[in-house]
């Protein structure tokens, strides 16, 4: 057992960066204890073998206190210079652990010091500001203990008076680089030593009720929590000001916010009540964000032209109106009439239509399939602004989902008007908004620099979370019924779910960059020589509870070769898309089928989809010139100037697509392409020149990259171009 577990190919989602919540707390000085202001500065590592994806990072515990640095991808010398305050006494001691994480791999010790305070106080007259202290890391291996590196810190913030510290080093603690720290005649009573009290000084508050600390195999940290029996990395916290802790009626936790008057399934913590602010913050500042929205479009009823129309001509004396809602009708000039059926579909169930490829096309067809399909008179929707999501969710559930088709009229409490439309659009924007509230913990961006949104696999947190998927499926399916855009739309690879194509390797690049790199890494690479060890299973931790899942039958015991490596990178593939979010993607599907049936969408591709529920935008191509970079060609390249000319010839629904090929999405920040993101932070639209003239373009979505070969014409440039953009998929997008 002890060897599965050592050699699982384990993808370790556990939170390796814990919340340093004693910035966020104060209180005054109790027990004895103060903080102390660690910097993890650096470190010099002896290693043998330097794996893929390798990131290195710091553990620091004390009296029961865990704290663990960003990772540096530097694997001999890593460099963090990282904060991290501590609360101590004179007598406690400080145990840093380097550990190398990998994505396909459990981590690895890299390397271990301890440091005692009390040597630390008397090594530099009872005063810790500004110290630097240089740490041997060694290691315990089959041939005894060894030297790994060193590691600088730097502690700072702690005084202490002369009586605080026993007289004569035979009384104090010896340090051991190796280990725990001998203790010679150590006095525990001296840990009620006077202290000056530093600012912002805390007490280590116990641990919660029901709550426990236990150490696992490697001497790592973690906590389990009998009340719901699951277990979690990070020391839970007290509860932030102003929350309560209640349980209802059936006999399940949750919490109260009295500052806002709400409530949550989530046990609140000091991080994600400062993510609400944040949250809180942008939905304040929605003002500039409705302008831009305001400003999307698709093609209207009245762009699209009758040779567009998949219907073909109207019969003798008719005519095809738009009214001022874009919605067709269509006048009998025989008899002097209106309505809205069309006459060509009237008593039938419609005609064979032929498929093209045209998106405009495609799009007159869907509306076709919505209007032939709209109820008369009209459905309300009555919402407060302050209980937007909560008001939506009621009505939209209670009405049937037939009723859904009918025309929308919302009105919002206290600004009771006529709606032309106007407040629908609104409407629509804000709720879409509303769905990312982390009190709700539904969906989550992609990546921290993608700002599409997944399904969050913690939202079972909610024991509501199906309904609330369920509908959300029928806004979106509403969203599109009625020709309206959401706000933030969702990734690309969960919009080939809605579509049911099949999910390819490289959809897992914009969400999941290092996932992605790992099993490109895995492909590319002779595993058996490597010496990788890895079995057809995986863990997940969701909410801190860590779950193991096979990904074939006995797959905990079935090792990775290079004969079954295929294999095993599609079933990982699989996985990561779906890891716990299967039941919620069924409530979306099901909620938005009951709408708009998905048997509606099959000739739309998802790209396509996006910009039908997000809308277009038209692209400034001044904003884009001036804002890409190059990568061995210059702005003179000829490749350069026939790239922006097939870019200056094409509508705006190529160069959608082509954004879309290169960025992932068809929607720009609010600054325009200079605040494009990309997986490392701002990354600029980027042109590279790689390849050769026989290969198609590839693109790179999570650095914004195009790899545009050399071509030798511009019409080769353009037929490699258009057809890499309508038709490639998978590696071959690459």
């Amino acid at each position: 057992m002890g060897r599965r577990r050592r050699a699982r190919a384990a993808f370790k989602q556990a939170n390796v960066a814990a919340c340093d919540m004693a910035t966020a707390c104060s209180s005054n000085n109790q027990n004895g204890r103060s903080q102390l202001h660690v910097t993890v500065a650096s470190a010099k590592l002896k290693r043998r073998k330097n794996w893929f994806g390798a990131a290195i990072y710091v553990e620091l515990s004390a009296d029961g206190e865990l704290k663990k640095s960003a990772k540096s991808h530097s694997s001999s010398n890593p460099k963090w210079d990282e904060h991290l305050t501590m609360n101590v006494t004179p007598h406690t001691k400080l145990d840093f652990k380097i550990w190398s994480h990998h994505t396909l791999k459990s981590d690895a010790l890299l390397g271990k010091a301890t440091l005692d305070i009390s040597q630390a106080l008397e090594s530099h007259n009872r005063k810790l500001e500004n110290v630097k202290e240089v740490l041997k890391l060694t290691l315990e291996n089959k041939n005894g203990t060894v030297q790994t590196g060193d590691l600088t810190v730097f502690l700072d913030g702690m005084t202490v008076d002369e009586e605080s510290l026993p007289n004569g080093t035979a009384s104090a603690t010896k340090v051991q680089q190796n280990g725990d720290a001998i203790h010679v005649n150590g006095d525990e009573t001296s840990s009620r030593a006077r202290i000056r009290q530093q600012p912002n000084s805390i007490s280590t508050e116990p641990l919660p009720a029901g709550w426990e600390q236990r150490k696992d195999p490697h001497g790592r940290t973690y906590y389990v929590d009998h009340n719901t029996r699951t277990t979690t990395w990070e020391r839970p916290q007290p509860l932030p000001p102003g929350w309560e802790r209640r349980v209802d009626d059936r006999g399940r936790v949750y919490y109260v916010d009295h500052n806002t008057r709400t409530t949550t399934w989530q046990r609140p913590t000091m991080e994600s009540v400062r993510n609400f602010e944040q949250w809180q913050s942008q939905r304040n500042q929605l003002q500039g964000a409705m302008q831009q929205f305001n400003q999307r479009y698709l093609y209207s009823a009245s762009m699209l032209s009758a040779e567009n129309d998949p219907l073909g001509p109207l019969p003798p004396g008719w005519e095809r109106r738009v009214d001022a809602n874009d919605r067709v009708y269509f006048v009998n000039h025989n008899t002097k009439t209106t309505q809205w059926e069309d006459p060509r579909t009237q008593g039938a169930k419609g005609p064979q239509i032929a498929y093209e490829r045209s998106f405009r096309w495609k799009l007159a067809h869907f509306r076709y399939l919505c209007q032939s399909n709209a109820l008369p008179s009209h459905v309300k929707i009555t919402v407060s602004r302050q209980t937007l999501f909560e008001d939506s969710f009621q009505q939209i559930m209670a009405l049937k989902p037939y009723d859904l088709r009918r025309r929308l009229y919302v009105i919002f409490r206290g600004e009771e008007g006529l709606d032309y439309g106007g407040l629908a659009r609104e409407w629509f924007f804000l709720l879409s908004h509303e769905v990312l509230n982390p009190m709700y913990c539904l969906f989550e961006y992609a990546g921290k620099s993608n700002y599409c949104l997944q399904i969050n696999p913690a939202s079972t947190i909610n024991p509501d979370h199906l309904s609330y998927f369920c509908f959300i499926g029928r806004f979106i399916a509403m969203a599109l019924f009625h020709g309206k855009f959401i706000d933030t739309g969702f990734s690309l690879p969960f919009y080939k779910r809605m579509l049911n194509k099949k999910l390819t390797i490289k959809d897992l690049e914009s969400i999941d960059p290092e996932f992605y790199n790992s099993l490109i890494w895995i492909r590319d690479n002779n595993i058996e020589e490597c010496g990788l060890e890895m079995y057809f299973a995986v863990d997940m931790e969701i909410l801190g509870k860590v779950t193991s899942h096979e990904l074939k039958q006995g797959g905990s015991n079935i090792l990775v070769t290079e004969e079954n490596k295929e294999e095993y990178i599609g079933l990982m593939a699989e996985w990561r898309f779906s890891r716990g979010v299967e039941d919620q993607t069924r409530a979306f599907l099901d909620g938005f089928n009951e709408v708009v049936p998905l048997q509606w969408l099959q000739y739309f591709d998802e790209k396509e989809l996006e910009v039908m529920l997000c809308g277009m935008q038209e692209v400034d191509l001044t904003d884009w010139q001036r804002n890409t970079v190059y990568r061995h060609y210059t702005r003179n390249s000829k490749q350069i100037i026939w790239f922006w000319q097939f870019v200056k010839e094409m509508d705006n629904e190529v160069r959608l697509r082509l954004m879309q090929f290169v960025t992932g999405t068809c929607r720009l920040p609010l600054g325009g392409f200079a605040e494009l993101l990309g997986s490392n932070g701002p990354q600029k639209f980027c042109i590279e020149k790689v390849g050769k003239e026989t290969w198609l373009p590839r693109s790179h979505t999570c650095f914004n990259r195009l790899d545009l070969p050399p071509y030798k014409s511009y019409e080769q440039l353009k037929e490699k171009l258009l057809f890499a953009i309508e038709e490639t998929e998978g590696f071959g997008q690459e």
